[in-house]
């Protein structure tokens, strides 16, 4: 039997229920769209024409979903900001959306107390702390949730509001129809690519395999650059590797140039590419020669398929795949995916350092 098939191993190694964590994202979703719903914004809040995002790590990614999908619809631009500090493009006419799970991300609180001192428009997503604290004791707009998880895991809580704050907006168009569509079909994909389900008929589970002892690199275009940031970043944090994630159509114009040197690292790595529907015909084509230049490079590489019929499902279901394949590869690896203990430990240690 496969360790992967395993569920006293699962019990064993995944203490923080990771497993857990990923299968409820449908469920997640439902319930973060239907609450996302209910959040009040005051009326001139429509009156903005940019939008920017504070975040760092795992709930912010949703940000830069939210743009790819805005991107398509709207001519309202979306920054995500990953750093301590305020854009200088922020004014009056500017929605500033600080995310934390915590509340207290080092970054994020310095982003929003300079934004404190401007007449942007504000609204902060949290589970509490002192981005919370900050904005009710500024009459400030908060999306508040209570989900107990690792960060990462909390993605629905993530983007399901920002979503419900894009279509009232009116940047998005319905986004109702998608989100259930979205969730049904992860739960379809939980009943084939779950734990429970062996590796002789789990695609997450073989890609698993084919990946242990290789340096992954995920190559996503269009709606799929940023899903590929998120395996990047789950391969990190749930199975601890390293990991590095490319886009489509620029690494046509540089990294093609160093597929097969050093020659150590190209046997190595592993490529895996993100494809679906909503991807531009002529990227279609970019994918399949770049496939052919791996191979001649002698890089191995899979593809995975996007399912759903609208972008949000695709992109939804691309990455709850990844989701699953980061668990088994640490499964295999024999290592708890919960814990990230490093992060803590430096953010203990910049507590420490003075400016």
């Amino acid at each position: 039997m496969s360790v992967l098939d395993d569920p006293s191993v699962y019990q064993r190694i995944d203490s923080g229920n990771t497993r857990t964590l990923i299968r409820d994202l449908p469920r997640q979703c439902r319930v973060a769209w239907r609450e996302g719903q209910a959040l009040e914004l005051p009326p001139d809040y429509r009156d903005v024409d940019k939008v920017v995002i504070l975040g760092m790590g795992g709930l912010v990614i949703a940000g830069d979903l939210l743009r790819s999908l805005a991107a398509l619809e709207s001519r309202v631009p979306i920054f995500v900001h990953r750093d301590y500090g305020l854009p200088l493009l922020v004014d009056e006419r500017t929605l500033v959306i600080a995310m934390s799970y915590s509340g207290d991300t080092e970054e994020t609180v310095s982003a929003f107390e300079a934004a404190l001192g401007t007449r942007a428009k504000k609204l902060v997503i949290a589970a509490g702390g002192r981005l919370l604290a900050v904005a009710r004791a500024n009459g400030i707009p908060a999306f508040v949730f209570g989900y107990k998880s690792t960060v990462r895991g909390a993605l629905g809580f993530g983007l399901m509001p920002l979503l419900a704050v894009a279509e009232k907006l009116g940047m998005v168009g319905s986004k109702g129809d998608d989100v259930e569509e979205s969730a049904i079909l992860m739960e379809h994909m939980a009943g084939r690519i779950g734990e429970h389900v062996p590796l002789k008929r789990n695609h997450a589970k073989h890609l698993a395999v084919r990946l242990q002892g290789h340096l992954p690199v995920v190559y996503g275009a269009g709606i799929f650059a940023d899903v590929a940031r998120r395996w990047k970043t789950q391969f990190n944090e749930n199975s601890k590797l390293w990991c590095f994630w490319e886009e489509l159509p620029e690494a046509n114009h540089n990294a093609i140039v160093g597929f097969a040197l050093p020659e150590q690292i190209a046997k190595r790595a592993l490529v895996i590419f993100l494809r679906g529907a909503a991807l531009h015909p002529r990227v279609r084509f970019r994918y399949e020669f770049t496939r052919q230049a791996l191979d001649e490079a002698g890089v191995a590489s899979e593809t995975v398929d996007a399912e759903g019929k609208s972008l949000l499902a695709q992109m939804l279901s691309a990455i709850f795949f990844g989701d699953y394949v980061s668990l088994y590869l640490a499964i295999q690896a024999g290592v708890d995916p919960s814990p990230t203990t490093v992060i803590g430990d430096l953010k203990r240690w910049m507590a420490e350092q003075t400016t």
